[in-house]
Formats: C-alpha cells, structure tokens, sequence
C-alpha cells in the first residue's frame, strides 16, 4: 500500500508565500505523472497543478504566474511553490499520484493539508 504525505501548510497573510510538499513511502511502483488537487469544504476536488515524469506541467489558470510545481518522480516527492496567495486559496491541498508497475495501475491519494490565507 503506497501512502502519500503531505507537509507545509499553515496560516499565511495575502500576498505571501508557502511551500508544500508531498512524499510517498517506499515502493516499487513507478509514478507516471503527479498532482496537486484543492479540496472544498463540500468535499469536491479540483486539480491545481501537475507535474509528469518526463517533466511537463500545467497550472489551472487561476494559480498561473503565481504557483510552481516541481519534484522528483524518481523518488516520488513533489512540491508547490506557493506566491501572491489570496484568501481565494484557502482549502486543503491533496497530493495524487498516478503510478504503474508491470502493467498495472493504481490512484494514491493524500490526506491533504490545509492553507488557510487571511485578508
């Protein structure tokens, strides 16, 4: 069972910065591509950014010019250079990742942390 771990949120003031990351426990699966997703207080969740491992990304145009995504899908770990939050921002962030290994796939998912951005 391949876990994923999320770090790095907290409280921030508008027009600050934060860094996320996420790491996954030991495992011989391989990660194809890597996301990070905002959870809504109603339980829905909306990809943010995401990372594939021959290195592409894509933002969702609301976080574009203001967030990053980077990591290592090698060793399955992935950050979110958060800049110029908003109160807009606030949720909590979940970590995914899609992996495969001899033909199979699977879907991981974190337990999310939360940002909380004030005014």
């Amino acid at each position: 069972q391949v876990q994923l771990v999320e770090s790095g949120g907290g409280l921030v003031q508008a027009g600050g910065s934060l860094r996320l990351s996420c790491a996954a426990s030991k495992t011989d699966f391989r990660t194809n591509f890597m996301r990070w997703y905002r959870q809504h207080p109603t339980g829905r969740r909306e990809w943010v950014a995401q990372l594939t491992n021959d290195g592409h990304t894509m933002y969702q145009n609301s976080v574009e010019g203001r967030f990053i995504i980077s990591g290592d899908m090698e060793n399955n770990t992935l950050h979110l250079q958060m800049n110029n939050v908003q109160p807009e921002d606030t949720d909590v962030y979940v970590c995914y990742a899609n992996m495969k290994r001899d033909g199979q796939y699977i879907d991981v998912w974190g337990q999310g942390t939360q940002v909380t951005v004030s005014s």
